[in-house]
């Protein structure tokens, strides 16, 4: 309890307390006056950005989720002795700092990077077309970036799952498609709402990938509140969008949690 008093309620209280200043006499001195319009101007001001922010985040939750559910299947069920490898596999991006990860889309999505050759020896993409500097960049560095966060708790979900209850679901004669479909998925949900909870949160507080891969018009609720608190020194400001993020945040997860009924996860 004293640690959460320390680390988590009193920078809520501070966060609180600076989002209803408003400015003093000199530049970036701020005084408190309780003008609990600064929510309101803020977030009129940063609406696109809050919207943008939670459909990049959303899009990279349900691609994360496409990719990493077949394979923390196949690492539970089929890796067989390369299990302990292929989850070493999983979490070796963490061994490189997020920022490079980050920057190292940059070169892969780059003009002369493959992806970029590929898709114009294919045709799929125009001479002057490019990845770089768009909301597809954006979703890619956020989606791959927060991988393991959703790979980890399907594996462990997947893992725990006792294999006698698939085979029970073979014997009544279901066929490897209704067996998942009424058996593994719904054991894996906790993993399915724990994953997507951890890819969630974080993707929509992002700012590095949107500054890196993205350009002004894919700026993230992230970016405006690192502004905001960095160049132009409006603090009542960047703390008011700020707790609205966390408190839209803490809304959609609580939803969330009780539609799926997985209380227990958290």
């Amino acid at each position: 309890m004293v640690w959460l008093a320390i680390f988590f309620l009193a920078p809520i209280v501070k966060l609180v307390s600076t989002s209803t200043q408003t400015q003093g006499v000199n530049i970036g001195e701020y005084v408190q006056s309780y003008r609990f319009a600064n929510f309101l101007d803020a977030f009129t001001s940063a609406a696109p950005q809050f919207f943008r922010s939670f459909v990049y985040a959303g899009l990279a939750t349900l691609f994360a989720l496409i990719i990493a559910y077949p394979l923390a299947y196949a690492i539970a069920f089929k890796s067989g002795k390369w299990k302990n490898t292929l989850l070493v596999l999983v979490v070796a991006p963490f061994f490189t700092s997020f920022l490079l990860r980050t920057i190292a889309w940059e070169q892969i999505l780059g003009e002369q990077g493959l992806v970029i050759k590929t898709l114009r020896l294919l045709h799929i993409l125009g001479p002057t077309g490019h990845l770089t500097a768009t909301p597809f960049a954006v979703v890619a560095g956020l989606t791959y970036n927060f991988l393991p966060f959703m790979t980890l708790p399907l594996y462990a979900s997947l893992d725990r799952i006792d294999p006698r209850t698939l085979e029970a679901s073979g014997d009544l004669y279901a066929n490897g498609f209704t067996t998942f479909r009424k058996v593994t998925f719904p054991l894996s949900l906790p993993g399915v709402v724990a994953g997507t909870l951890l890819t969630f949160i974080p993707a929509a507080g992002d700012y590095v990938n949107a500054e890196l891969l993205g350009n002004p018009r894919t700026r993230m609720i992230g970016n405006v509140i690192e502004a905001r608190y960095l160049r132009i020194v409006d603090y009542p400001g960047a703390a008011a969008l700020s707790f609205i993020l966390m408190a839209t945040i803490l809304i959609l997860v609580l939803v969330y949690i009780r539609k799926m009924g997985t209380d227990e996860v958290v």
